[in-house]
């Protein structure tokens, strides 16, 4: 068994001129004298939310520290062109001296997909062809790739990822089918924070099953879950607070995300972030949606350690 590993949201929810570098960076010393394992962000390049794109937070917190691993779960890498997401991934390995880690999802039937120029009745082959075609050009020295959707001949991309053969990839997924393949195309599956931790074990559970299946050592393969968190020694004002935040983040109310995140008092997020801990999570990604810094501290004093 890997020991548990806590990670920590990267800030990224600010509206037009709200941004202020220095508590970015103050944000940062701290969780890294915390401990923290790594900084996720999340992405919606549309939506109703004050949300600085993934990337170019992730390379702004690289600057900032020195050991933290920086992440995002998930890009929806089917609206990308891989060539250009696996330059920019490539590149911020380089940059952060190999501290990134890349989650993918295809992001479901649900997005707009006409505003990217993707074919919807299409757009899971592009996925797992994107994540191939992603893969050659991080470990091969010339590639020759003849896919439905990109087509390279004898291509270069340098420098490589810090990281060999290439940063850990991570998919997020929900159904059985995409946890199923995540098991087959990556080093990873991350639960999704809107999951309830029962619905988070039944995908563990497939995860190892493949696992099982294809004969791949469940070692060699990570299972991690983003938790919504609010910790607030008044209960009611946590779950308040979490509830709308989470309405400003995906525009509506929905009675099942709230039902996932996890607020209350620091013996109340214990109890529920052990559970998601029992149903086979090796790392968790606290996601805060305000009060990040003050989170930060309260987490790493009052719930981490009562955590085992």
């Amino acid at each position: 068994m890997r020991d548990m590993r806590y990670a920590i949201a990267i800030p990224q929810f600010y509206a037009d001129g709200e941004f202020d570098p220095a508590a970015f960076r103050a944000y940062f010393a701290r969780v890294e004298e915390l401990g923290y394992h790594s900084a996720w962000t999340q992405e919606s390049v549309l939506g109703p939310s004050h949300q600085l794109a993934p990337i170019e937070a992730m390379t702004y917190a690289a600057a900032c520290t020195q050991r933290l691993r920086l992440g995002c779960v998930v890009f929806v890498s089917t609206l990308y062109s891989p060539v250009h997401l696996a330059r920019s991934l490539s590149t911020l390995d380089q940059l952060s001296r190999g501290r990134v880690e890349v989650g993918v999802g295809t992001g479901g039937k649900a997005r707009p997909f006409a505003a990217f120029g993707v074919d919807p009745q299409r757009y899971v082959a592009r996925f797992t062809e994107g994540i191939a075609l992603m893969k050659a050009l991080w470990t091969e020295p010339r590639v020759t790739f003849d896919g439905e959707f990109w087509q390279l001949q004898d291509a270069a991309m340098e420098p490589k990822p810090f990281q060999k053969p290439h940063p850990p990839l991570w998919i997020g997924a929900a159904g059985p089918t995409a946890v199923r393949r995540a098991a087959r195309l990556a080093d990873g599956f991350f639960g999704a924070g809107s999951a309830p931790t029962a619905v988070f074990a039944d995908q563990v559970t497939i995860v190892r099953q493949a696992l099982a299946e294809a004969g791949q050592p469940a070692s060699d393969f990570q299972i991690a879950k983003r938790v919504y968190v609010a910790v607030d020694d008044n209960a009611g004002r946590a779950r308040e607070r979490m509830n709308a935040a989470l309405e400003r983040l995906y525009g509506q109310r929905s009675a099942s995300i709230e039902a996932a995140a996890v607020a209350g008092t620091p013996a109340d997020c214990v109890r529920e972030v052990r559970a998601v801990a029992e149903a086979g999570a090796e790392l968790i990604l606290f996601t805060t949606l305000f009060d990040q810094a003050e989170h930060a501290e309260r987490l790493a004093a009052e719930v981490i350690p009562q955590l085992g």
